[in-house]
């Protein structure tokens, strides 16, 4: 059985601190419909069009009937572990400070046989059930995992190298003034997580659940403004040695579309705190996050942004909102692609209408900002990249994926 996690010991100031390393990326561009079920933890193999084998690994071609219509499909993750073997050295950098390092091969009651990566508590002829899952390089693998959880297996090594784990990890939240903030905070402390800080802009300035964050267990604010460059550089000179995972809780909604407003006053507003904010988070944090990608145990391991998913889709009703958050998705997406040397996952998790005053007169169904939270910590116990909390954040991931030209106008209608 897997080893409850112990709380790491304070680090050595004068210790080393270890460079990250990255295991092989090289994926062709079939392969990465992997990658892409990985993101959203989903587990999906191509399956033959015309002859339904399922097929592994990923081809252009099926080998059964030649088709070339192999598109990827949810299937059946359920398997038994045929054989297995422990590797204790490697020629590969990354595995070699790895080791040592388990891995075995499935037969899937879907068809065909994988070489997984193994869970610590799987054992040789037990059922077992994979997971698609994102490596250090940002590239998709899978893990082998026991068929019924186990307690304490998510803090099994191998487990843990593929996740965001907050337990005993530190956190940053950066505007703990807002509702998705108190909840995330909440959230957070309720998943281990050793402390966690939060960003409160004009702390002498009293807000709604002041009281209640203070509260919560181990939960400690700081000052945090992300429309000041020098407050956001203060509070990284101070703490980002100390941050594994940062979440950008930021908001600025406001309604209406581009021509009905009057001046620049709100736009510039909305992108000094959501675009210009979210900038000068990864130009003060992202360097020292980077190079902590593998900083022991508890190394570095995640920027969080929540964006609306009309990120994805315009909602003119809140026109300038959604080209605000638009913007902030092609920053994460650039973010990203620097981190990934350092091992550091970005998760962006989208959302619809929020349970707050601001969409006040959205119709139903809105999300709860407890929700939100709750989503946000699963997604990094599980590793992923994107996730869509919520029914119409579901609604419109799967009618952009059929037809977006139609999502456009029905969203302007």
């Amino acid at each position: 059985m897997t080893k409850p996690l112990a709380r790491p010991k304070r680090k050595d100031p004068l210790k080393k601190t270890r460079l990250p390393l990255l295991p092989a990326g090289m994926r062709s561009r079939t392969a990465h419909g992997l990658t892409a079920a990985a993101a959203e933890g989903r587990f999906q193999l191509q399956v033959c069009a015309d002859c339904a084998q399922v097929v592994y690994p990923p081809r252009d071609a099926c080998p059964r009937c030649l088709s070339h219509r192999l598109p990827f499909r949810d299937a059946d993750n359920r398997g038994t572990l045929l054989a297995e073997t422990t590797i204790r050295t490697s020629t590969d950098v990354y595995f070699r400070e790895r080791m040592p390092w388990r891995i075995g091969t499935v037969a899937l009651d879907a068809g065909p046989s994988i070489v997984a990566h193994l869970h610590g508590d799987l054992r040789e002829g037990e059922r077992t059930r994979l997971q698609l899952k994102l490596d250090k390089s940002g590239q998709a693998i899978v893990m082998a995992l026991p068929a019924e959880d186990t307690p304490d297996m998510h803090d099994d090594p191998q487990w843990r190298e593929l996740t965001c784990d907050p337990k005993y990890r530190r956190v940053l939240i950066t505007d703990g003034r807002t509702a998705v903030g108190q909840a995330m905070a909440e959230a957070l402390s309720q998943a281990g997580a050793a402390i966690v800080f939060v960003g409160i802009a004009d702390p002498w300035k009293p807000f709604p659940g002041e009281d209640r964050l203070r509260k919560i267990e181990r939960v400690e604010t700081v000052a945090l403004d992300l429309t000041d460059t020098l407050s956001v550089n203060e509070c990284a000179g101070e703490f980002a040695p100390k941050i594994d995972i940062l979440i950008n809780t930021a908001e600025h909604v406001r309604a209406g579309g581009i021509i009905e407003r009057k001046g620049l006053t709100v736009t510039r507003e909305e992108l000094e705190i959501r675009y210009f904010g979210l900038t000068r988070l990864a130009q003060a944090f992202g360097p020292v996050l980077r190079a902590r990608g593998a900083d022991g145990v508890n190394s570095a391991a995640a920027f969080v942004n929540l964006l609306s998913v009309y990120a994805l889709a315009n909602w003119p009703a809140y026109g300038a909102f959604s080209a605000a958050e638009a913007a902030c998705l092609s920053a994460a997406q650039s973010l990203r692609a620097e981190l990934r040397p350092g091992g550091v996952k970005v998760l962006n998790v989208f959302f619809g209408p929020l349970e707050t005053e601001w969409y006040q007169t959205v119709q139903p169904p809105k999300v709860a900002p407890s929700a939100l939270a709750r989503a946000t910590v699963s997604a990094l116990q599980q590793g992923l990249e994107d996730v869509f909390v919520g029914d119409v954040a579901e609604d419109i991931r799967a009618r952009l994926a059929v037809n977006a030209k139609a999502l456009e106008r029905e969203l302007g209608s």
